[in-house]
């Protein structure tokens, strides 16, 4: 089997091509069409840094006081 990668042009070839799946001709893959972006750079610069400064200071705070809960 080979595998091709067409772009639909036309919203009726897409229909046809669920045709030619139904027929059991080809088989449709679903794929992204854009690759996800990394979640540094979804969210960069979506908290004003005072914010972000003092969130920062709050999990590692956090943290230290779990690592810490047992000692």
């Amino acid at each position: 089997m080979e595998t091709v990668l067409v772009q639909i042009t036309n919203s009726k070839a897409y229909k046809l091509l669920e045709d030619l799946e139904d027929l059991h001709i080809i088989k449709l893959l679903k794929t992204d069409s854009q690759p996800k972006p990394k979640l540094s750079e979804k969210y960069a610069g979506k908290l004003p840094s005072d914010v972000a400064n003092e969130f920062q200071k709050y999990v590692t705070q956090s943290r230290e006081e779990w690592e810490n809960r047992n000692t």
